[in-house]
């Protein structure tokens, strides 16, 4: 008789996770660039110009109020679709700022941040076969929630250097599976901007057929030169078929609280929150209650926000001339794009380590943002810091060679 001895406790453990496969949803995703390099620039004590957040406080104001809301017992569930009194104040704000209306009851939703809100318009519009229109350089969330959707990106790169969209060229990708385009302004990582003729084309685009438009917003107080925010809100025709996302993280330097907004027609809003209530359900209650008591006491620190970030921005161009960088035009958002194509053939990614271990200075290479890693030697910086934290960043820079 053969006896089989019993698996020790190790060889069966190993037995069961051979046996154990799973097949990745994501296969060609891994840990985003911004971890990675925020990872890099904490080993290396660097400055850290790359991830897209301020070193400074939000104003105290607010934060008073959310300590208040915590003291007072508001530490439950919020509503699925947010605090009726933060999306009166929404529906005011936009009204004020686009003279666009929106419904609070049917037509806004408080989200977890704006990537939960963009995965969200991507979930609830494209279904499997459709096809949507990304604009590259795109933010790094756009392509993997459009893959979990089923459905297909299909890209086309900005003009470079000036970052503008080739119209011409979108029209031809076009086609009877063409189910939405995703737009962004101001831009990440680029800084560029739509302008009215922009929209004017895009109405053209999408006139007649059943396109859909995600507007990302999240900057759309940032921005710069006297130029105006062209939110989608502002176009009847374009709003009728428009999920626009915005952010409170963005403009209140509160980045951590992951408080963002949608604004999209009632019938795409019942789809919107169909998908909201099973992935986040609500947002923090108290961080509700504090932006919606801050939206009625301090909405002129909204209107400031631009010529407070355009301060930054000159002063961070003006510092950094003291090294070899060459900037390239910054319309909106706290983000500014520097060439090193003079001074060397790095692959963008090889180049921004560099910065980060022998200069102490951590900036996100643009190539990510790119399906095919299109590569023009430009690293995006982030110049929502303190000036300190730029002047040291650009003195460490200026060795550069």
């Amino acid at each position: 008789m053969n006896i089989i001895a019993p698996l020790s406790t190790t060889n069966e453990n190993r037995y069961r996770h051979n046996m154990l496969q799973m097949k990745s949803k994501l296969p060609q995703v891994g840990t985003t660039i911004f971890t990675i390099m925020s990872q890099l620039a904490s080993q290396h004590n660097a400055l850290n110009l790359s991830q897209g957040f301020p070193d400074f406080e939000t104003d105290p104001i607010l934060i008073d109020y959310v300590n208040r809301a915590m003291r007072d017992g508001h530490n439950q569930y919020a509503p699925m679709q947010g605090l009726a009194s933060l999306r009166d104040e929404i529906a005011g704000l936009v009204k004020e700022v686009y003279g666009a209306e929106y419904n609070p009851q049917t037509e806004i939703t408080i989200t977890s941040g704006a990537t939960e809100a963009l995965f969200c318009a991507i979930m609830c519009l494209l279904n499997e076969d459709d096809e949507v229109i990304v604009i590259e350089p795109a933010y790094d969330s756009y392509m993997p929630a459009i893959r979990l959707a089923g459905a297909t990106p299909v890209c086309i790169s900005l003009n470079y250097p000036d970052f503008t969209i080739n119209w011409e060229a979108v029209k031809r990708i076009v086609n009877r599976n063409t189910r939405a385009i995703i737009l962004n302004t101001p831009h990440n990582p680029t800084g560029s901007i739509l302008k009215e003729e922009d929209i004017i084309q895009l109405e053209k685009l999408v006139s007649g057929n059943n396109i859909f438009v995600i507007s990302d917003e999240v900057y759309e107080h940032i921005i710069f030169d006297g130029n105006v925010h062209q939110s989608i809100t502002r176009y009847p025709n374009l709003r009728e078929r428009s999920i626009i996302v915005s952010s409170f993280g963005k403009t209140f330097h509160t980045t951590g609280w992951k408080v963002g907004y949608c604004l999209a027609p009632e019938n795409l809003t019942k789809e919107f929150r169909k998908i909201h209530q099973f992935i986040t359900f609500s947002t923090a209650t108290p961080f509700q209650i504090a932006i919606t008591q801050y939206l009625k006491n301090h909405r002129d620190k909204i209107m400031g926000l631009s010529s407070f970030y355009q301060q930054k921005r000159d002063f961070f161009l003006e510092a950094m001339k003291q090294t070899p960088l060459k900037p390239l035009h910054s319309s909106g958002t706290y983000f500014q794009l520097m060439s090193y194509a003079h001074l060397s053939e790095e692959k963008d990614t090889d180049f921004v380590t560099r910065l980060t271990k022998e200069f102490g200075v951590a900036a996100i290479p643009v190539s990510v943002f790119y399906r095919n890693q299109e590569d023009n030697k430009l690293v995006r910086f982030c110049f929502a810091k303190e000036n300190t934290t730029v002047e040291k960043a650009a003195e460490r820079l200026a060795r550069l060679k």
